[in-house]
């Protein structure tokens, strides 16, 4: 059996570590690089390498942002007294596409204890920080409707409890144990205006 150039083999690795990529996909993502043209080949490795240069997340919300603040926190014409509060930017994408206008907050993941995730590895102080110094009438709760998402959303609502604020959640036009990222826009519309009081 004929065995992979050292580079190859190294290539393969590294797509295989990618999420949903077994090692054939790997094989195949690995051999398209080498039948593509160099030049080809280099922008992918250079848009690699510029993403991780230059994304960071934004200082007020978490949202991923080339500049300190993204263009969601600089749009002055967003309603600044609703925030939305999600898992992940993927999830804050998946809501705008509905025409939501408000602000959101990226809680970079969710509480799964058997994961050792816990409250204090989200960005939930920054959060309840932003709340108490703002002008925020209604916190939505954005979080995937799965029992760890509603986890994060019930320990966060309990933060919020002593703040002027009124707590909704997403309607349950989303069925529970989905994800938002693959949520359909007509749903997370419906889910967004027919939202209750958590």
């Amino acid at each position: 059996m004929a065995e992979l150039s050292e580079s190859v083999t190294r290539l393969v690795e590294q797509f295989a570590k990618l999420p949903g990529i077994g090692k054939k996909s790997a094989e195949r993502l690995a051999y398209h690089v080498l039948r593509v043209g160099e030049a080809e080949a280099l922008a992918l490795a250079d848009a690699i390498r510029q993403v991780k240069q230059n994304v960071r997340h934004c200082k007020s919300c978490y949202n991923l942002s080339e500049a300190e603040e993204c263009g969601i926190c600089r749009d002055e014409r967003r309603d600044r007294t609703l925030l939305c509060v999600v898992e992940q930017p993927r999830d804050l994408l998946a809501i705008e596409q509905t025409g939501y206008r408000g602000l959101y907050h990226v809680l970079l993941g969710r509480i799964a204890p058997l994961d050792g995730i816990g409250p204090d590895q989200l960005t939930i102080e920054p959060l309840v920080r932003r709340i108490r110094e703002g002008q925020f009438r209604e916190v939505i709760m954005g979080t995937n409707p799965t029992l760890e998402g509603d986890g994060t959303a019930l320990a966060i609502s309990q933060r919020l409890a002593e703040l002027p604020v009124t707590v909704t959640r997403l309607a349950r036009g989303i069925t529970s144990g989905s994800v938002l990222e693959f949520a359909n826009k007509e749903i997370l519309s419906d889910a967004l205006a027919g939202r209750q009081k958590f």
